[in-house]
């Protein structure tokens, strides 16, 4: 089997290469290290059945180049900057990742005739007006608020898959990705990722706003293997929600931290710089259905971050 993964130096893309890899899979990764690194796949440039090509794939020469190295049996569509700090400084490169990128990501699937699985997020319910949210729930989204680049980018490239899903009968999943933690070697703007990263150096933990929105964390590992299985065993044009159910407060998650790594940090509370959603809390009952369990407590998960 042949795949290829866009965003694939990212947080989750990294580990989903080597998870495919481990599968005896050969991969393709494609990331532009706008927020990624090449540091995260930097162990797997020497084995033979890995490539990586620099490319953007929201631009016009993606097709042509990467048409060059064969076809693919699946693509995992990763690619899109991600972090709350970029939705203003990188939200063209969002907005274009999302459009113009689905766009030519589909363009290949279609011209191969390749299984694709879109990672779009929870983003897309907004500030949602219901808990837990379900794959049913059409979201609570301001299309011209500060979080627009990255929710309303989403959105539409959900609407660009099943647009392609109708039209051309491609086999394509969407899979909508709660909060999502783990270790990488790129700037990892995600609240986990930081608050470790403060309590280690003795900064003070920033927390913005009250610290009581919540939210549902999952290890990349567990998200990972969501993100396989959904590939072999969802349902064509499907939605999918991949993440905990266990809600905690962001003031909680900074306690559990400064617990882990009896670091001296003190928790400093800042106004908040853009609207922030209250409550996020993934019902996942579907992809349950597909056998999916969360085997890695949230301190678990955490002390393998900090080590």
């Amino acid at each position: 089997m042949k795949a290829l993964v866009t965003g694939g130096a990212g947080l989750i893309g990294w580990h989903l290469v080597k998870k495919l890899l481990d599968q005896n899979y050969e991969v393709v990764s494609v990331d532009n290290l706008i927020t990624g690194s090449e540091e995260n796949i930097k162990p797997f440039l020497s084995l033979k059945n890995f490539t990586f090509m620099k490319a953007d794939v929201a631009k016009t020469a993606f097709l042509r180049e990467i048409s060059r190295l064969g076809d693919f049996d699946e693509i995992y569509h990763l690619a899109c900057p991600t972090g709350v700090p970029n939705l203003q400084i990188l939200g063209e490169e969002m907005l274009l990742t999302c459009s113009r990128g689905t766009m030519n990501v589909l363009e290949l699937a279609k011209r191969m005739d390749a299984k694709v699985l879109f990672t779009s997020s929870s983003e897309v319910y907004g500030d949602p007006e219901i808990s837990p949210q379900s794959e049913e729930y059409s979201g609570n989204v301001d299309p011209v608020g500060a979080r627009s680049t990255y929710e309303e980018g989403k959105r539409f490239a959900e609407t660009l898959c099943v647009l392609y899903q109708k039209k051309y009968n491609l086999p394509i999943k969407i899979v909508r990705l709660f909060n999502t933690y783990g270790p990488t070697k790129s700037k990892d703007t995600r609240v986990i990722s930081q608050f470790v990263r403060q309590a280690l150096v003795g900064e003070p933990i920033t927390i913005y706003g009250s610290g009581r929105q919540t939210r549902t964390f999952c290890y990349v590992d567990e998200a990972v293997d969501g993100l396989i299985l959904i590939m072999k065993k969802g349902g064509n044009g499907e939605v999918y929600n991949l993440g905990s159910d266990k809600e905690i407060t962001i003031s909680d998650i900074a306690r559990i931290i400064l617990k882990i790594t009896k670091s001296k940090s003190k928790i400093e509370f800042k106004p908040q710089p853009f609207p922030d959603h209250q409550r996020r809390k993934a019902d996942i009952t579907k992809i349950k259905k597909l056998g999916w369990r969360q085997k890695i407590s949230l301190e678990e998960g955490l002390r393998r971050l900090i080590h």
